[in-house]
């Protein structure tokens, strides 16, 4: 038997359950792993909200570190008693131990703790996609200028110490003066206060009039048009997430009055979708972190039993860095 975290049906915080589950054994292509520690994610409120619909009853959560115990046919990268980590479909993570597809499980280096690969997994594979995969037509250079927003959260400041490594200018956003400092101690060049200034106005006031070759944007709704007025011409807007909702249907037409723009909808697990691709995308991910490039920050744990609470804080914007539910 295992705790794990259910819903029923979609709907708030108060839909998720701690419940007892019957954790059977691997079949060919499965792992079965006992946590350590879970991630946690704005994708988990999708899911349980319905803007990513789930078939009923379902579990939740897409990250997690912990020790494989028992191995099914034909996995050969993955043995018992390996250390190990994840960003991985079908959701689920949110549990003591589970069976799940093995080819998005990747070995977790000595060098790195359960807690940080439970933290880094989803949101570095997402940062590493986004910077490295993501580019606009004319390519990133050092010296570049990009927009991030959110850049205070989970994938925010692995990507403001990813871009300074890369040489390339951030510029970040964020609901809060103390997140602006965040994000600035983490690498970001600029921060932006949206909530009290005009983002694209300053934009273009540090980029000389020119704009940003791309933005990154998780937040949707909220931010999206304001966004495309931050583009020089042939820019990329890179849209990865909804938090504010999702964006309204627009006209095409548009894109060209505003200088010829790129837009594209991404997603991890289109990147992921091998396991050489997410080997590679996770030794990547491993090697900054590792070097110290990127420091992965945990600032707030919940125990699973305290799960309710901890998405009551993710939607109400009052976690920063990494959250992460831990197992004892």
């Amino acid at each position: 038997m295992s705790l794990a975290v259910q819903i029923r049906q979609h709907g708030g915080p108060e839909e998720l359950h701690v419940v007892d589950v019957t954790v059977g054994e691997p079949g060919p292509g499965e792992v079965r792993i006992r946590h350590h520690a879970v991630g946690l994610n704005f994708i988990d409120v999708y899911h349980r909200t319905g803007l990513y619909p789930l078939t009923m009853p379902a579990g939740i959560g897409m990250e997690g570190a912990g020790v494989i115990e028992a191995v099914g046919e034909g996995v050969t990268h993955l043995k018992v008693g390996d250390r190990a980590a994840y960003a991985s479909n079908p959701p689920g993570a949110y549990c003591e131990v589970r069976v799940m597809p093995a080819k998005c499980v990747c070995k977790l280096p000595d060098a790195i703790s359960f807690e940080t690969g439970a933290a880094m997994m989803l949101k570095g594979l997402t940062a590493q996609y986004l910077l490295k995969k993501t580019l606009p037509v004319e390519g990133l250079q050092p010296g570049d200028h990009v927009l991030f927003h959110a850049a205070a959260g989970g994938v925010g400041l692995i990507a403001c110490q990813w871009a300074k490594a890369l040489g390339l200018q951030l510029i970040g956003t964020a609901g809060s003066d103390a997140k602006c400092q965040l994000a600035l101690a983490n690498g970001a060049a600029h921060a932006i206060n949206y909530s009290t200034e005009d983002f694209a106005a300053r934009v273009k006031e540090i980029t000389g009039g020119k704009g940003v070759k791309v933005v990154y944007d998780s937040v949707g709704k909220d931010t999206w048009d304001k966004s495309l007025e931050c583009l020089r011409p042939f820019g990329l807007m890179a849209s990865f997430g909804n938090a504010s909702g999702p964006v309204a249907p627009f006209a095409p037409g548009s894109l060209g009055a505003k200088g010829s723009l790129y837009v594209t909808r991404q997603t991890l697990f289109t990147h992921i979708a091998t396991r050489e691709a997410t080997q590679a995308m996770a030794d990547d991910l491993f090697k900054v972190v590792e070097t110290g490039q990127v420091k992965i920050h945990i600032e707030q744990r919940y125990a699973l039993r305290d799960v309710q609470q901890a998405h009551r804080d993710l939607e109400a914007r009052k976690t920063t860095g990494s959250t992460i539910l831990t197992l004892s």
